[in-house]
């Protein structure tokens, strides 16, 4: 009976939703996959694919679109997907379309930065030519909204020991990870206003 019920109830709300409302509804319910099936908007069904972990997917719906926002967007999912060099041209033309666009630029030159290290020997990326195969999001029973920070036993770490572990895992230049670090500290200092 609940499964007819449930199932009446699907096909009263298409009655009433458009695509793209029924998406949003998947949307912010949190079942992005099923919302970008729904979603006929380009920009809402890349956001959704993007959210759900497929990147290639969000950079096609993305490129459906040919605005500055989509340009960017279509760069974010580039980067993700590990085609740093199609992230660079997306970023370009989000440029060319909007000049001075500062997050932009930052993601540009980013993944450029990275597009170079994939080329260098033992760089962060050695010779990786694929973006990962998949991205999972920690929520389990215990923290359902997934995990915030790093852990070490059942405490958060504070900076000194994030620092620690971080150093321990360092395997770059020793130019790289003063750019590193450094952009981490003005990160926690901007973080402390």
């Amino acid at each position: 009976m609940k499964t007819i019920f449930f199932a009446l109830a699907l096909s009263w709300t298409s009655l009433w939703f458009t695509p793209d409302q029924e998406g949003r509804r998947l949307f912010d319910s949190g079942k992005c996959a099923e919302a970008a099936k729904a979603f006929h908007d380009p920009m809402w069904q890349g956001a959704a694919w993007y959210r759900s972990g497929n990147f290639k997917l969000a950079a096609a719906a993305f490129a459906r679109r040919e605005t500055p926002e989509a340009f960017f967007n279509k760069g974010n999912a580039l980067v993700m997907s590990g085609s740093y060099d199609a992230a660079v041209e997306a970023y370009g033309k989000a440029l060319d379309a909007r000049p001075g666009w500062e997050e932009a630029k930052e993601n540009c030159d980013l993944a450029m930065a990275r597009a170079k290290l994939r080329e260098q020997k033992g760089g962060d990326f050695g010779d990786q030519q694929e973006g990962a195969d998949k991205v999972v999001f920690d929520r389990n029973e215990k923290n359902p909204k997934g995990q915030d920070t790093e852990v070490a036993g059942e405490k958060a770490m504070n900076s000194e020991q994030m620092q620690a572990l971080w150093l321990r895992k360092v395997t770059t230049k020793p130019a790289d990870f003063l750019k590193a670090k450094f952009a981490w500290q003005y990160q926690e200092a901007g973080e402390g206003k």
